[in-house]
């Protein structure tokens, strides 16, 4: 094994670790917290891989944008921070919910364990100019339409907001003179 095997597999070791955590925790804002350790060691394997354009997009765009949605949607719903025991998840569901993980980890082992052989890989060209040409090109629409739900997803949490009570308008200066 070389320096760089050994880098990537520990920087994998800690993705994996907090994705587990990001979503076994039954605190909301510790979750998303180990969503972006997760998400930031996943942009440290690109760059062991040599992606740098791919990493930077992965901080960029995940990391700054997407985590700071998921936060700015829990403040602006005030969730609550610490434990909430009449929001526990009943014990048969989470045992279903670690079946499933373990079955869908399983799946995606059988499928990429027989392409990790000496030959199976070939590099390709990762230039810019190819990914620009791939992303503005062939993707464009499924970027389109991801930022169009983050924005459905970000006035969803407003209106369950407003209609939950959660946000209230402050009276305004000489409201507060007049009820004392």
């Amino acid at each position: 094994m070389t320096t760089r095997d050994v880098v990537f597999l520990l920087i994998g070791l800690i993705t994996a670790a907090s994705a587990i955590l990001s979503v076994t925790t039954r605190q909301v804002v510790h979750a998303a917290l180990w969503l972006v350790v997760c998400l930031g060691t996943l942009a440290g394997c690109y760059v062991v891989l040599g992606a740098e354009l791919v990493a930077l997009v992965q901080v960029l765009i995940y990391v700054g944008a997407v985590v700071v949605l998921v936060l700015f949607a829990l403040m602006l719903t005030r969730a609550p921070i610490g434990r909430q025991p009449d929001l526990a998840t009943p014990l048969v569901q989470r045992i279903a919910a670690a079946v499933l993980g373990v079955a869908t980890t399983g799946l995606f082992l059988a499928m990429l364990v027989p392409l990790v052989g000496q030959d199976s890989v070939t590099p390709v060209s990762g230039d810019t100019h190819t990914v620009a040409t791939a992303t503005f090109g062939t993707w464009v629409w499924p970027f389109e339409l991801l930022s169009l739900l983050l924005l459905a997803a970000l006035i969803g949490a407003f209106a369950v907001a407003r209609v939950a009570g959660a946000i209230s308008p402050r009276p305004a200066p000489a409201d507060r003179g007049a009820s004392t």
